[in-house]
């Protein structure tokens, strides 16, 4: 039997993704976030809600950009320091030893250290609840060569990014290989 959990964000696993922004002086930051996805196939964007009261919310709509910098396990001390700090007191990227990368696509910085980035032109925001929700089509996606499977896509477990549990609060690993997308079920039919 299943027990009620009431309305919660319990939803799991949400990815952890560094949102790289400028703001109204021209200064990088990264804002950490987990309430985030893939929404939409063509064009390809994605989907990132941030509260208003973020520095980097009133980034989005002014530079009409951001990049999503998906955080790894090597560099989950860095992204849990991005989610705490605020960037309008704190240069989060020398604080963290990361390197800003100024994207020749979008008007939004990367950091050159995380290996997978989406370079994102803001198509629309949508406010929900104490959210806005940004959509933002992807203009490019940057891999380095390390993470990419023999087809030349990003390998999950090559990348190796960070995934967050709401509500406790936990950051994990991917866990292991199961079977092939749309193909382990057939045997269903």
């Amino acid at each position: 039997m299943k027990k009620s959990l009431g309305a919660n964000t319990l939803a799991q696993p949400t990815p952890v993704w560094l949102v790289g922004t400028y703001d109204e002086a021209g200064q990088p930051n990264l804002a950490t976030i987990a309430w985030g996805g893939v929404c939409c196939s063509k064009p390809p964007c994605v989907s990132i809600a941030l509260r208003p009261a973020t520095h980097s919310h009133d980034s989005i709509l002014d530079r009409k950009a951001f990049t999503v910098n998906v955080a790894t396990e090597a560099f989950a001390r860095q992204a849990d320091f991005c989610g705490m700090a605020s960037g309008r007191d704190t240069d989060k990227f020398a604080a963290t030893g990361l390197t800003p990368v100024k994207s020749e696509l979008v008007d939004a910085p990367y950091a050159d250290e995380l290996p997978l980035i989406l370079e994102c032109k803001l198509q629309q925001s949508v406010k929900v609840g104490g959210h806005t929700l940004f959509i933002g089509e992807i203009a490019d996606v940057k891999a380095d060569e390390a993470v990419l499977s023999p087809e030349g896509y990003p390998h999950i477990e090559k990348v190796q990014p960070l995934i967050f549990t709401p509500v406790l609060r936990n950051y994990h690993g991917v866990g292991k290989y199961l079977g092939q997308a749309f193909s382990i079920g057939k045997e269903l039919s």
